[in-house]
C-alpha cells in the first residue's frame, strides 16, 4: 500500500474511513505509543478519513492540531518524541486523499518501519466494512491548534527578524494547508504580501494551481514581485522570478551559498535521479559532493542521516534542510531561500539564473491501466536503444509513479528538440504496452 510517500488513492474506494481505522492500529501496534499528533490538510474526505485513524487509534489521546501543514505535524512530533499521522494525498486533486505517518520524533518511516507498518496491516485485516476496535471506540482527543504559532515561530527563527523587508512576494497556497499560514510567516519577517488560491473549500485543493502547476504562479506574479507556490500539504515549493525556481535551483543557490559560509555539512548535497544534470555540473563546479537516490524524500532523508550531512532534496521542491528540520518543509525552504537573496543583496531571479545551467529535460506521463512492473520490463529494450542513441549527450529514465498509476518518463539531452523526439517515442511506447 506503500507509495513514495505514505499511502494515497481515490477517496472512499481505494482510502477509505476503514483503510485509516486500520492505519492508526497498526501505528498503535508499532510504535506501542501512548500519544500521536495529527493534522490533516482542507479537502473534503478529511473529517470522514480523520474519524476513521481515531477509532483505529484508539488506546492513545491523539493531539489535534486541524488543518496543518505536514511539516507543522513532524515539528510536534520531534518536541515531543511521539509518532504522527497527517490525512493528506499532498499535490494530488481532492478527490484523492491519503495518510502519511511519521515515526516517534516527526522523522519519515525507515524501511524496516514501514515495513513493520505493512505487517501489522496485513495481520489485522478483517471482514470489508467493519470497524477496527470499534469495541475501545476512539482515541480520545486533545486540540492543540496552538501549537501553530510555535511551529511559524521555529520556522522564523531560522534567519534574523525582518529578513524579508522590502520584499514584495505572491504566495499561491494550492488553496491547502498553508493557506492562512504562509502568508503570516512572511508578513511577520517584513515581506509585503499579496495572496491567490488561498481559499480552501474542500474541492479546490492543488486544482490547477500549487507547486505542480508552476504555470500558474508564473502567470500571477507581477514585475517587482517573487511567487511562491505551495503545494497542497505544505512540504514542498516551487519559487518564480522571471523564470520557475524548481527544487534543483533551489539546491544550487542553497548549497553554493552554505559551503561559501561554511556551513554546508561533509561538503555533500543529496539529490534524486530526477534532479537536472545541470545541477550535478553546478555543485561540481563549486567543488561540492553530491549522492544520488531514488525518488522519494524518505530515500532523501535517509542518506543525509547515514552520511551525516544536512542539505537534499529533488526537483519537486522537497528540500530538506537536516539541521532546521526532521523533514521537507515548503515554508521553511521559502524562507531559507529569500534569505540567501536578500543577505547577497542581489535580485532572487538572477542568483537562480546563475546558479546553474539546466539541460533540456523533457518529462511525459502515461497512465498505466496494466501492471506497471510489466510495462516496465516491456519497453526496457526501448529505453535501453534511447539511451545508446543519446550516449554521454544525453539521460533516460522511465520509471513507476509511487503515488498515482502513471509511468513518468524523463528525458536530458543537449538540445531540446532531440529530448522532445526521445520522450515523445518511449511515451508511445509505454503506452502501447500498457493495455
Amino acid at each position: 500500500m506503500f507509495g513514495t510517500d505514505g499511502i494515497r488513492g481515490r477517496a472512499y474506494r481505494e482510502v477509505t474511513p476503514e483503510t485509516a481505522a486500520r492505519i492508526g492500529a497498526a501505528v498503535v501496534e508499532t510504535f506501542g505509543c501512548e500519544r500521536v499528533v495529527v493534522g490533516h490538510d482542507p479537502r473534503a474526505s478529511a473529517d470522514d478519513l480523520l474519524a476513521g485513524l481515531l477509532r483505529g487509534l484508539a488506546g492513545t489521546e491523539a493531539e489535534l492540531l486541524g488543518v496543518a501543514p505536514t511539516p507543522a505535524v513532524a515539528f510536534c512530533c520531534a518536541a515531543d518524541g511521539v509518532p504522527g499521522v497527517v490525512v493528506s494525498a499532498s499535490h494530488n486533486l481532492y478527490l484523492d486523499n491519503g495518510l502519511k505517518i511519521f515515526g516517534p520524533g516527526g522523522r519519515k518511516l525507515s524501511d524496516a518501519e514501514q515495513e513493520a507498518l505493512a505487517a501489522a496491516l496485513r495481520s489485522d485485516a478483517e471482514p470489508a466494512g467493519l470497524p477496527v476496535r470499534s469495541d475501545r471506540g476512539a482515541a480520545a482527543v486533545r486540540d492543540i491548534r496552538g501549537r501553530l504559532e510555535g511551529y511559524l515561530d521555529a520556522v522564523a527563527a531560522t534567519v534574523e527578524p525582518g529578513a524579508l523587508d522590502g520584499l514584495r512576494l505572491v504566495v499561491d497556497g494550492a488553496n491547502g494547508s498553508t493557506s492562512a499560514l504562509a502568508p503570516a510567516l512572511l508578513r511577520g519577517l517584513g515581506a509585503a504580501v499579496r495572496t491567490v488560491a488561498c481559499e480552501p473549500n474542500g474541492r479546490n485543493i492543488n486544482d490547477g494551481c500549487g507547486a505542480a502547476s508552476p504555470e500558474f504562479i508564473a502567470g500571477e506574479t507581477r514585475p517587482g514581485e517573487i511567487g511562491l507556490a505551495f503545494d497542497g500539504d505544505g512540504d514542498r515549493v516551487v519559487a518564480y522570478d522571471g523564470g520557475v525556481i524548481d527544487g534543483d535551483r533551489v539546491l544550487a543557490l542553497c548549497g553554493i551559498d552554505r559551503r561559501g559560509r561554511g556551513r554546508l555539512a561533509g561538503n555533500t548535497v543529496v539529490v534524486t535521479v530526477m534532479s537536472n544534470f545541470g545541477l550535478h555540473e553546478a555543485l561540481a563546479a563549486a567543488g561540492i559532493d553530491v549522492v544520488t537516490v531514488p525518488v522519494g524524500d524518505r530515500h532523501v532523508l535517509s542518506a543525509l542521516e547515514e552520511g551525516g550531512w544536512e542539505l537534499g532534496g529533488e526537483q519537486s521542491g522537497h528540500v530538506v534542510f537536516r539541521d532546521l528540520a526532521t523533514t521537507g518543509d515548503g515554508l521553511l525552504t521559502a524562507v531559507q531561500l529569500l534569505d540567501v537573496a536578500g543577505r547577497r543583496g542581489e535580485r532572487l531571479g538572477d542568483l537562480a539564473a546563475s546558479a546553474m545551467t539546466r539541460w533540456p529535460q523533457v518529462l511525459r506521463n502515461v497512465v498505466v491501466r496494466g501492471d506497471a512492473a510489466d510495462v516496465l520490463a516491456a519497453v526496457a529494450p526501448a529505453v535501453e536503444s534511447a539511451q545508446e542513441s543519446l550516449g554521454d549527450s544525453g539521460r533516460v529514465l522511465v520509471r513507476a509513479s509511487g503515488t498515482e498509476p502513471l509511468i513518468r518518463v524523463m528525458v536530458e539531452a543537449a538540445a531540446e528538440a532531440e529530448a522532445e523526439a526521445v520522450a515523445a517515442s518511449l511515451a508511445a511506447e509505454v503506452g502501447r504496452r500498457s493495455g
